[in-house]
């Protein structure tokens, strides 16, 4: 792991630890669901963190795997929990991201078949990448009597509450193509609601997907290093100064590990300590991946620091 900090290794961290990491650290890279909010309600201190960050010069960016908003939604809603300073230019989701892949590494020729919501459409349209337009699954239509669109050179797999048999199948006969592109905006298996319940998350729709074709996604969101890639080919991005800050082990300290990241865990989203240590202990070489470097309870562990770096 980067950095030469003696109190590094999935420890709580706080006071002149935390003094000490934040100037040392140039580039701030958060997760936002579980870390800087939870639905509509901003974690306790989270908008002043992040706000203090931006006005001291520090770099700070958002990458989530959330597909479901644009990024200018993503703007409303940091503003509108308190996030005054973020700027669309610091936000990147796996919608937007799917869309830099689709145009500028793909460079995709033909239509893109989207399963998923509008937030993924908008980014896809507004990079100037046609989609499969039709209103098929609105209808009455099976499988055996649908029409199949021509061209479709890519299959985008993101998340959509209105997933149907249809849809599936659809993507399945494109992509017997063995030229039409298989992507998903992220691999996420489940989303925690409220009361103890669980939102199956894009993972689920793709495996689905894999299954049926015998092909394997190709996956943009957290943790392939692709996000990573997009904000240091506008950004000036140094591996070394910069801090990965998420709530789940195994997207976002492995997303951290997979770009030479430093990685930190707040405990106010999916992941917790004690499988934290469990990574940490166990003798399988690969789950140290997913140990964080630090460990905080929430990221207003970090309000103290800024009192003396003021």
């Amino acid at each position: 792991m980067p950095g030469d900090f003696a109190f590094k290794g999935c420890r709580k961290i706080q006071g002149s630890q935390i003094i000490h990491l934040l100037k040392a650290k140039d580039f701030f890279l958060f997760d936002c669901d579980g870390v800087l909010w939870h639905g509509e309600h901003a974690i306790n201190g989270a908008p002043k963190v992040v706000n203090s960050l931006i006005r001291q010069g520090k770099n700070v960016f958002f990458v989530t795997n959330n597909c479901t908003r644009p990024r200018e939604n993503y703007v409303n809603k940091f503003y509108r929990l308190g996030f005054t300073d973020v700027i669309q230019e610091q936000i990147f989701s796996s919608s937007y991201c799917s869309a830099l892949y689709l145009r500028d590494v793909a460079k995709v020729q033909g239509q893109v078949f989207v399963i998923g919501g509008e937030g993924v459409r908008k980014e896809l349209r507004e990079a100037g990448i046609p989609i499969v337009e039709d209103e098929i699954d609105a209808t009455d239509a099976t499988i055996y009597d649908c029409a199949l669109t021509q061209n479709v050179k890519a299959v985008l797999m993101g998340h959509d509450d209105k997933f149907t048999f249809l849809k599936l199948a659809r993507a399945s006969c494109y992509l017997r193509d063995p030229e039409c592109l298989f992507l998903a905006t992220d691999n996420d298996p489940w989303h925690p609601l409220q009361n103890g319940r669980i939102l199956p998350g894009s993972g689920c729709l793709t495996a689905a997907l894999e299954v049926a074709t015998g092909r394997k996604a190709t996956v943009i969101g957290k943790p392939s290093r692709f996000m990573f890639e997009c904000i240091s080919s506008q950004f000036p991005l140094q591996p070394a100064q910069c801090l990965m800050v998420g709530d789940r082990l195994e997207t976002d300290m492995l997303f951290g590990a997979n770009c030479g990241l430093d990685t930190m865990l707040t405990l106010t989203g999916v992941s917790q300590m004690k499988q934290a240590e469990s990574y940490r202990d166990s003798k399988q070489h690969t789950n140290q991946n997913f140990v964080p470097d630090y460990v905080v309870d929430t990221i207003a562990d970090f309000l103290p620091a800024f009192d003396v770096l003021d």
